[in-house]
């Protein structure tokens, strides 16, 4: 406890909150709208969002103590927006028990340690590519967010300029005292959205059918290890930090186990909102960037006991400002990646055509645009690499004249 109050800072605190308020600010609407086409109760929605937040939140603190490094969990928005389509026709039991299987398949690669040894191999400019590809859209999203409110997303951006060049460590802290503040002197802000309100857990008898599994389970496994774990540790690799990942993903799987039969239909390793922990913005030392991680799980504790006053204030603000505060956040990030995408000529156009797949935001065979960045990746990296061998060992087959 001394060590953390030492090593704590306020930029490392605002990290961690920032990247709690845009976890929220998005995945949780389609939280929402999954239960809304499940017809869901609300005393059961209250029971999700509660088991979402506590375990994201505990995890977070236990990990980022654990490993002295800023772990951020979330609850899976590609799983979520998968329900969307999948729980009008089943129940929410069968749902719990594909929950059930999914955690402890997941939690079995954990054990394993073979999710360790893919990612040790892979490349690191693709894996950077990847990375910025993914994180693409919150930077374009800050000035497509111009339209809608142009003085407000302006005044951010002034604002964020201003601190990095005077205050690098407390740009997005006065990007959003600015955003907030201005919201509420405008009259923006729909104070009669707001509530009070605790979200509480309930149980929810599990049933297993093969047909659900196979339907829910099986998509709910490639989806985290492929858009939430890789992408993951690719945000920890890419700022210096050598955190296996097998302990990360049988945490996860457990804590998620434990909490299905509660509404949880799965915790991972967060990819976008942990880019904003690990940076120089949380703190300057690598070592002391825990703190946001930290940070950040008590947040999620906080807001997820108080899961209606949660959702009323995200609806109370405007949505462009939740779009310019994430890219903002995100701009070091999104730069970082960039640069050590393209830092090795070998590598270039492997990892262009990653970033180019993953920004794409396509969708095939039920896979995201994060796996098929990989895979168009990776297949470019071996074939470039392949094929100055196979050149040289043409010209060693010709005849000397």
């Amino acid at each position: 406890m001394k060590t953390l109050l030492r090593d704590c800072s306020l930029s490392a605190v605002v990290a961690g909150f920032i990247a709690t308020v845009i976890s929220y600010a998005g995945p949780l609407v389609i939280v929402f709208q999954a239960a809304k086409a499940g017809g869901l109760p609300q005393d059961v929605l209250s029971s999700w969002v509660w088991t979402i937040s506590i375990g994201s939140g505990v995890l977070g603190i236990l990990l980022s103590l654990r490993y002295k490094v800023p772990i951020i969990i979330a609850w899976s928005a590609p799983g979520s927006a998968l329900l969307v389509t999948m729980l009008p026709d089943i129940t929410l039991n069968e749902a719990i028990g594909a929950y059930i299987v999914t955690s402890v398949v997941l939690l079995l690669v954990g054990l394993s340690g073979a999710f360790d040894r893919i990612i040790n191999r892979l490349p690191a400019a693709i894996a950077a590519g990847m990375l910025a590809g993914i994180l693409f859209r919150f930077g374009t999203g800050l000035f497509i967010s111009i339209k809608e409110q142009p003085w407000l997303v302006l005044a951010m951006f002034a604002t964020y300029l201003a601190f990095k060049r005077a205050s690098p460590r407390y740009a997005v802290l006065a990007v959003l005292v600015v955003g907030v503040t201005i919201t509420v002197a405008s009259g923006e802000l729909q104070s009669e959205a707001l509530v009070l309100g605790l979200a509480t857990p309930m149980w929810i008898a599990p049933e297993f059918s093969w047909q659900v599994i196979l339907n829910i389970a099986f998509p709910l496994v490639m989806v985290a290890l492929t858009g939430q774990f890789v992408p993951g540790m690719a945000v920890l690799r890419n700022d210096g930090y050598s955190t296996p990942a097998s302990p990360l993903i049988s945490s996860s799987a457990l804590g998620s186990l434990l909490l299905a039969p509660f509404g949880c239909h799965g915790l991972n390793l967060a990819a976008i909102t942990a880019a904003i922990c690990t940076g120089r913005e949380a703190h300057e030392n690598p070592a002391k960037r825990y703190v946001a991680g930290v940070s950040g799980g008590v947040f999620y504790l906080l807001l997820g006991v108080f899961g209606a006053t949660l959702v009323s204030i995200f609806t109370a603000f405007p949505p462009a400002l939740i779009a310019a505060l994430a890219g903002l956040a995100l701009l070091a990030a999104i730069g970082g990646a960039l640069s050590a995408a393209m830092a090795m000529p070998a590598d270039r156009e492997a990892a262009l055509i990653t970033f180019l797949v993953t920004a794409s935001g396509m969708s095939f065979l039920g896979l995201s645009a994060a796996f098929w960045g990989l895979i168009f990746g990776i297949a470019a990296h071996l074939l470039l690499r392949l094929r100055p061998a196979v050149a040289t060992g043409a010209r060693e087959q010709q005849p000397a004249r």
